[in-house]
């Protein structure tokens, strides 16, 4: 019997979608205000964040449930570390340390791998589904906001080895579906996705400071005022 969690955690995860979207980093970002000193942070705190996930989601992959969405071509961490080259240059190992928000997020990753490796699923969904959702949307936003060449900082949003972006979620949605797992253990996996939503809030949050400092606490104000807008996904899963 399929449980449907796809559509679960779609429907689930709808509020704090919507939340993620009205913090207001993401909002200056989907308008096209991106400051390089805070992206080029939060690409350090996602290099940590997909290490995590993607070291836990290998040891895990004979896993009965992880197992069935373990996709290595989803991976993220090889393009993170040539985003971090290019903005911070060949030493930038020496230069990035995850802030405070990135490492509690790491140690969910680590504990729930250690202690309930089922519910690496809503980790996986949340980051990878928003990921392919709307990475050539926010790509071309991130290029226009920092004049960016093509191909310069923006790896992340390439899976080179993905041909067929909406086939491959088709394809992962059906993976969900099918997983072995009860009712419980799906409503326990929805929660775990919100919970990483706000993990991913808070890291935003954090970022808001030398975004403020760039643009101005006014320009800042206006950008995120609260009113109805396109949504997309910079942190967020379809």
């Amino acid at each position: 019997m399929s449980i449907n969690l796809a559509t679960k955690l779609r429907e689930g995860t709808k509020k704090s979608h919507t939340m993620a979207e009205n913090v207001g980093f993401v909002k200056c970002f989907l308008k096209g205000v991106v400051e390089k000193t805070s992206y080029r942070k939060l690409v350090g705190n996602l290099y940590f964040v997909y290490s995590a996930m993607e070291e836990e989601m290998e040891r895990q992959k004979q896993h009965p449930v992880v197992s069935k969405i373990y996709f290595s071509e989803l991976n993220r961490k090889q393009s993170l570390e040539q985003d971090l080259f290019y903005y911070y240059g060949a030493n930038w190992r020496e230069q990035v340390a995850p802030s405070a928000a990135a490492k509690a997020y790491v140690q969910r990753i680590r504990e729930i791998s250690a202690t309930a490796p089922e519910l690496l699923v809503a980790h996986s969904y949340t980051r990878y589904l928003g990921d392919l959702s709307g990475g050539q949307i926010l790509k071309g936003i991130a290029q226009r906001g920092m004049n960016l060449s093509d191909g310069e900082g923006t790896a992340f949003y390439e899976f080179q080895d993905i041909p067929d972006e909406k086939e491959f979620k088709a394809n992962y949605r059906q993976a969900m579906n099918e997983l072995p797992i009860d009712e419980a253990t799906a409503e326990r996996i929805v929660d775990e996705a919100n919970a990483a939503f706000g993990m991913n809030m808070k890291m935003f949050m954090e970022l808001e400071g030398n975004l403020i400092k760039a643009v101005g606490q006014m320009l800042f104000n206006t950008l995120t005022r609260k009113r109805g807008g396109a949504s997309t996904e910079l942190a967020t899963a379809d």
